[in-house]
């Protein structure tokens, strides 16, 4: 089911404020910010130094639940729903789960912040906003919005927490990393919220997957 719009507007409008005051705290310097910021990554380099193996899960984890997961299973129910002539619900996987990846990277190239110095393990591009917290958000609410009209109403608080637990914890986990800053994770849930709240916006699925947008006629039969 899709919220109402004005739910949808209101809270993507406050998603973006979020955004931009991570990006003009960042780039304005903010001495708390920058205190969080630098308290998180040292206390966790400081922890991956003396554990590796917390460190290669932690890995493990984030590259397992990655947006590119993420993209692959959306790419899956996009030929399902492409099959059963469900073509909006497949437009809306297209243009939020797919096209994610290309928000990111606009975003990263204008805000430039390079990556932390104590970064545990290989990232590429730049840091702000983490293209992990981004995608999984999109990737996260979007395949809820596909699942959840396909099970009972009961299992819906199991599911949605489920996945608000990866969410979360990929972004943790990038911290945990060094490879981002805290500041860089929120302002990528942030974004990522608002960019999905758009697409169901522009493009609200109408039918479940299993459903076609319309039943084709059947030639000799008057309507």
């Amino acid at each position: 089911m899709t919220p109402p719009k004005s739910w949808l507007i209101g809270s993507a409008l406050s998603a973006v404020a979020m955004y931009a005051l991570m990006w003009i705290g960042y780039t304005q310097g903010w001495s708390w910010l920058n205190t969080i910021d630098s308290s998180a990554l040292d206390a966790f380099h400081r922890h991956g130094v003396d554990h590796p193996g917390w460190v290669i899960a932690w890995n493990v984890f984030c590259t397992a639940f990655g947006p590119t997961a993420f993209r692959l299973a959306g790419l899956v129910v996009i030929v399902i729903a492409l099959v059963r002539r469900n073509l909006r619900l497949a437009m809306f996987l297209v243009l939020s789960v797919e096209l994610s990846g290309l928000i990111t990277e606009i975003a990263k190239a204008i805000a430039n912040r390079p990556r932390p110095e104590t970064a545990m393990v290989f990232a590429l591009s730049t840091s702000f906003p983490s293209g992990h917290a981004l995608g999984v958000m999109v990737g996260v609410l979007a395949l809820l919005t596909v699942v959840l009209p396909l099970v009972r109403k009961t299992r819906w608080p199991w599911i949605v927490a489920l996945g608000l637990v990866v969410v979360i914890a990929v972004g943790v986990g990038r911290v945990v990393l060094n490879v981002h800053y805290p500041s860089d994770v929120l302002a990528g849930w942030a974004l990522g919220y608002a960019y999905f709240a758009g697409c169901l916006l522009l493009v609200p699925p109408t039918r479940p997957v299993t459903e076609a947008d319309e039943i084709p006629e059947v030639p000799g039969i008057a309507r």
